[in-house]
């Protein structure tokens, strides 16, 4: 409970919203450490339901006269010690941006946005630990130690079947979705379905669709190009400065206007190369020209990732609560229109129709998906033999490699206050890994649990 809000309201009021709104005008000066504000704190009733969400200057008010305790760390949720008479709850939305690697999250009390988390995902370590298992059986199965007869491939995929490296992903939002439904009182959900419209991106110039007509006519195909060309330009790979769509084969002799067609360019390289083809124009750059040509034909891994499990999230959080979706078009056009900068949580609080977005928090919580660990009962070489063995406990004087522990020591030579994730050893020596590094050999009767381990690391 660092920092404090500007106000002093109860339960079940709002935030005096005169000094902490940021309306249409705003600039993204304001984005500074002296105006950061925190995430509000959710709050459970003495029967463990939800009510409103409170301002970090209030909760620790709470905490003080001892009106509440705390329920939990991550995200920091208060549970009253005395009831409250006749509670009403004001209804909350939650907004998703999924992302590949990330999926911004954005709690909102109408037009307030009081709580934002991002989630980082770990689909492509799950990927690359299938991949490397699977070389491992396979070499395996092609040594020639024993004989073993070769079995008949009867397993079937069900229907709607995902890699786990993407069924991850849908797992992990829907758990945290759950999560925060039960400490806020969220009614509502706003996802963003759809990141890349196909249609508008073979054809940009389609008649009759109203949206292409209106004020996002061409969001779709900017944001796929970016994020395809790595937001710098295709022949000088220069960054940080505006760019242009262009044709790698010129209108002018023919071209067409599909995404396979287009690609970055600065302002200067693309007045240089003028009407002349790409072939033309990099004819003295043979590597380059071949680089271009290989990442126009290169499908953009991230957005098929997304469009993959679109479908499968979006069954998931619609047998939760009522679920609403909008693009990816929308969401930048939103944050365009704010003049709010490019970050996942900001994005989440843009998604679908919006008039309007006051800011009462600018400190995301960082969520960093860690898994369980591993199953193995024995370390393997890289070749896939066993070297070690691995211990069956894994809890050792109440701890857990995993938990988040507070460390206070009193003698020796690392005299401190530390925070951090505890790493446990048998013998009661223990290292917490903290923000600024890690320190080893800690005796266990200093460390303090304050989160279990739950397959997530936390920061802010």
């Amino acid at each position: 409970m660092r920092g404090e809000s500007k106000n002093k309201a109860g339960l079940n009021s709002s935030c005096d919203k005169s000094n902490q709104r940021i309306n249409n005008t705003t600039k993204p000066a304001l984005f500074s450490s002296q105006y950061a504000r925190q995430n509000f704190v959710f709050v459970l009733d003495t029967n463990k339901q939800p009510v409103n969400p409170i301002p970090p200057k209030r909760a620790r008010e709470l905490l003080t006269k001892q009106k509440a305790a705390v329920y939990r760390m991550y995200p920091f949720t208060l549970i009253l010690k005395h009831a409250v008479p006749n509670p009403t709850p004001k209804p909350l939305t939650i907004k998703l941006d999924p992302g590949s690697k990330f999926t911004g999250i954005a709690v909102l009390s109408g037009d307030d946005v009081i709580w934002v988390a991002e989630l980082e995902h770990r689909g492509w370590q799950i990927k690359n630990a299938l991949e490397s298992r699977c070389s491992l059986r396979r070499s395996r199965r092609h040594r020639k130690t024993r004989y073993r007869q070769p079995r008949f491939d009867n397993r079937k995929r069900f229907e709607g079947w995902l890699p786990p490296s993407l069924m991850h992903r849908v797992l992990t939002i829907e758990t945290w979705v759950k999560r925060l439904c039960r400490y806020a009182p969220i009614t509502q959900i706003v996802m963003e379905l759809v990141k890349f419209d196909t249609q508008a991106l073979q054809n940009p110039e389609i008649d009759g669709v109203e949206y292409q007509q209106g004020e996002l006519f061409g969001y779709e195909v900017r944001e796929y190009l970016l994020e395809k060309w790595g937001r710098k330009c295709a022949y000088c790979d220069k960054e940080g400065v505006p760019l242009q769509i262009e044709h790698m084969h010129p209108r002018a002799k023919g071209g067409s206007n599909r995404v396979s067609n287009l690609t970055l360019s600065c302002e200067r390289c693309n007045t240089k190369k003028g009407t002349k083809s790409i072939d033309e124009f990099l004819k003295k750059d043979a590597s380059r020209l071949e680089k271009i040509k290989q990442q126009a034909k290169k499908p953009l891994k991230d957005a098929a990732a997304v469009n993959a499990t679109r479908w499968a999230l979006f069954r998931t959080l619609k047998d939760i609560l009522p679920t609403t979706t909008g693009t990816g078009g929308r969401t930048k056009y939103n944050r365009v229109r704010f003049e709010l900068p490019k970050q996942h949580w900001i994005d989440a609080a843009c998604v679908g129709q919006v008039e309007r977005l006051n800011l009462l928090t600018q400190q995301p919580l960082r969520i960093k998906c860690t898994g369980w660990g591993t199953r193995q009962m024995c370390g393997t070489n890289k070749y896939g033999f066993p070297i070690r063995h691995r211990e069956r406990k894994q809890v050792h004087f109440g701890f857990r490699t995993g938990d988040i522990a507070k460390v206070v020591v009193t003698e020796g030579s690392k005299i401190g206050q530390y925070v951090g994730r505890v790493l446990c050893r048998a013998r009661g020596s223990f290292d917490i890994v903290t923000k600024s590094g890690r320190v080893g050999d800690i005796h266990y009767r200093f460390c303090k649990t304050i989160h279990k381990k739950d397959g997530y690391s936390y920061a802010f």
